[in-house]
């Protein structure tokens, strides 16, 4: 689809039985933001569509995990969903769930109406029952040896280690996660999508780009591993794959159907209908009309999303939107790859991955260095790595040092010479340049090759080359940086003015141009750098084309005598020890999560092993600790974190204000009262606007659970501790 007429971007729905992390982050919305964003820019017709995928055996290992009800669970993440996403500013029209009414009414419709022409098989089968919990397993209840790889701890639907989509009957040695006993097989009867049937359809969709005999997309513009993934499935050949389960959390199988009580919808019929089911409550909330969006052949619909979710995007979904009838098929699905953290794969499991929520909490003000960083390393075409190290490499040489040190050296300059104001230039004025070729004065040639620089960065976004797309907007900087490094304007303006008023100008131009084409990738940035030239925020209503247009004429982006704000830098040095703080919180973290799962002093002695940096103190270091009893005379959350309570102790002579990161574990009004163990002679630090002027001691066991530290009996505020 060369120019499509309209565009509905989707993001993988993340799963709510667990918070995010940088893996999804630069896995399926970073992109799919970047792309939107880009496309609004250039003034196109777009809508992002994400949401909760609420339903499902996942959410009740959870609620069981924690002691709490499925509802529960699901509303717990699917609004840290929404805090976290932002917060990191991913920027969908609507982000929804499928636990809603309006979701559950279309998959069923949905469901009901493939079952109506007759395209579902009924079979019955044998399927794997845990005798001990009397219900047959879900493919996550149940656990073994994946075939494929070996690997001890796949599941029944996949296996996490070589990603490979998996049936529980071809586990080796499979055992329910309910209660350890190995399943028995047992009949049950559910409803079959016959993907067999598909498969001719399939392979022209895939590999021609052709569907009902017409052209649909270029293959050629779809990434190979996407390719690879879904022809590997495709030359296995497709089989039947059933669309319910016996489950007691999710949509119901719609009652017209006879023996449907006790049945639900496969997560793989119900989850991406959640795109659909999005669409419909966003057109309700603005008044439009959904079905263009999906039903119009000139809408390009573009799924982003992990390379474990290929196969269900690319052959799952499309078959059951042709089953369906008078819906669209993707143009592309561009999935990225994994990435990998300090040198080994992300693991929830493990506790050995970069929390978003922990991010937004650590670093509040950094979230488009983040946001940089995920797109410069993003695992476009094959796995990628982040480790802290690099996090802060990147952040002090490429953007404090490139982009932050240009911006603020022409508006430094702008302000020194010219009181702020954008200055006039003589056309002639001559200046060494380090584009195309040397400045014979300025005119419409550098702004023409300021445009094609722009140019090349859309064609790459256009292709999803994010990566690439980034890296021709820092090499703008970086010439930005050598045009000023190469005319030293702070020693020419005294033999030649006139060209340091064009170089100057000039310089402002680039700049303007970098606050729109920077918007895509860290928009946060863009509003700083429009703050600081005194211009509008974008609204991402076609500026970056309006942009274009003016350099293609050689016109200036930023108007002489316009009058631009004071310096202020975008940009600040990260240091050693604040990156050393996360590297020891991943793995102190990671080391928790060993500790929980074995008890055998093996392993204990690895364990210890692993923790760095722990040295014995003195007495007298001891000695110098001034430990207090307090009481708790008041508690309440901080405003914009999860974490932490600002609480207000008794002292007895005095009383002291401590912020503590305990709000997960306790409710405020149910700990005021409690007697407390405090270091109060602890150096006062100012935390998330609160002055903390202490620290609360706790015990933690095993299992994570921490207790206040306390006298057996009530001792009088303010006493000692020896």
């Amino acid at each position: 689809m060369i120019h499509p007429k309209r565009y509905l971007i989707t993001s993988a729905l993340p799963y709510a039985n667990g918070p995010l992390h940088i893996g999804h982050l630069s896995g399926a919305y970073l992109s799919a933001d970047i792309y939107v964003r880009f496309l609004r820019l250039m003034d196109k017709d777009v809508i992002y569509i994400c949401g909760s995928d609420e339903n499902g055996a996942a959410i009740t290992m959870r609620a069981k995990k924690e002691g709490i009800s499925p509802q529960e669970i699901i509303d717990k993440y699917h609004n840290q969903f929404i805090e976290a996403f932002k917060k990191t500013e991913i920027s969908f029209d609507i982000y929804h769930r499928t636990s809603s009414e309006l979701h559950k009414e279309t998959a069923q419709e949905f469901f009901l109406d493939i079952y109506k022409k007759g395209i579902f098989e009924e079979k019955e089968s044998q399927q794997y029952y845990d005798k001990k919990a009397q219900q047959f397993l879900a493919d996550r209840y149940i656990k073994g040896t994946c075939p494929k790889c070996g690997y001890a701890e796949a599941y029944g639907d996949q296996c996490e280690k070589c990603g490979s989509s998996l049936s529980p009957l071809e586990l080796i040695d499979p055992v329910s996660t309910l209660t350890g006993d190995k399943p028995i097989l047992k009949k049950t009867k559910h409803w079959y999508l016959p993907l067999n049937k598909d498969e001719g359809w399939l392979r022209e969709f895939i590999e021609e780009g052709i569907l009902d005999n017409k052209e649909h997309h270029n293959p050629e513009e779809w990434k190979n591993h996407v390719i690879g993934q879904c022809k590997s499935w495709l030359d296995g050949g497709l089989q039947p794959r059933a669309m319910t389960r016996d489950l007691d959390w999710g949509v119901d199988v719609p009652q017209e159907i006879t023996d449907s009580e006790g049945k639900k919808l496969y997560v793989w019929m119900d989850a991406p209908i959640g795109y659909i089911s999005a669409t419909k409550y966003w057109a309700e909330k603005t008044g439009k009309d959904w079905k263009p969006y999906w039903q119009d052949e000139e809408t390009a619909l573009i799924h982003f999303i992990g390379k474990d979710n290929i196969v269900f995007h690319c052959i799952i979904f499309p078959a059951i939107l042709k089953a369906k009838g008078e819906y669209i098929l993707p143009v592309n699905v561009p999935a990225n790859q994994f990435m990998n953290l300090e040198g080994n794969k992300i693991s929830t499991s493990k506790n050995w991955a970069v929390w978003i929520n922990d991010y937004i909490e650590d670093f509040p003000d950094n979230i488009d260095e983040l946001r940089y960083n995920l797109t410069r390393n993003m695992p476009e075409h094959k796995d990628s790595e982040f480790t802290w190290k690099n996090f802060q490499e990147t952040n002090n040489t490429e953007l404090v040092n490139n982009l932050g040190n240009f911006i603020n050296r022409v508006v430094v300059l702008t302000n020194k010479y010219y009181n702020g104001i954008v200055p006039e230039f003589d056309q002639d004025s001559m200046f060494t340049g380090v584009w195309d070729q040397d400045f014979g004065g300025f005119h419409e040639t550098e702004m023409l090759s300021l445009h094609d620089e722009l140019q090349e960065m859309n064609a790459k976004l256009r292709k999803f080359d994010f990566r690439g797309a980034l890296k021709i907007l820092m090499e703008i900087s970086a010439k930005g940086n050598q045009l000023l490094q190469f005319n030293e304007p702070w020693k020419l303006i005294k033999e030649d003015p006139e060209a340091v008023k064009a170089l100057i100008n000039f310089a402002l131009q680039i700049v303007t141009a970098i606050s729109v084409g920077i918007r895509p990738f860290m928009p946060a940035t863009s509003d700083k750098l429009r703050k600081l030239l005194n211009l509008p925020l974008l609204k991402e209503k076609g500026e970056l084309l309006e942009l274009l247009d003016e350099l293609a004429l050689g016109e200036l982006l930023l108007e002489t005598g316009h009058k631009i704000n004071e310096p202020e830098h975008l940009f600040s040095k990260i240091e050693d020890e604040v990156i050393q703080k996360q590297i020891d919180k991943l793995k102190e973290g990671s080391i928790k999560i060993k500790e929980k799962a074995t008890n055998t002093t093996s392993v204990k002695k690895e364990i210890k092993k692993e923790i760095n940096n722990k040295t014995n103190i003195s007495f007298d270091d001891f000695s110098k600790m001034d430990l207090r009893t307090g009481t708790i005379i008041n508690a309440e959350k901080i405003k914009k974190t999860d974490k932490l309570l600002k609480l207000t102790i008794d002292l007895g002579l005095e009383k002291r204000t401590v912020a503590s990161g305990i709000a997960e574990y306790f409710v405020p009004d149910e700990i005021i009262g409690k007697q407390i163990v405090l270091l109060a002679n602890l150096e006062p630090r100012k935390i998330r606007g609160v002055v903390s002027q202490g620290m609360i001691l706790m015990a933690e066991n095993s299992e994570g659970k921490l207790e206040f530290i306390n006298p057996d009996a009530k001792f009088e505020n303010g006493s000692i501790v020896r």
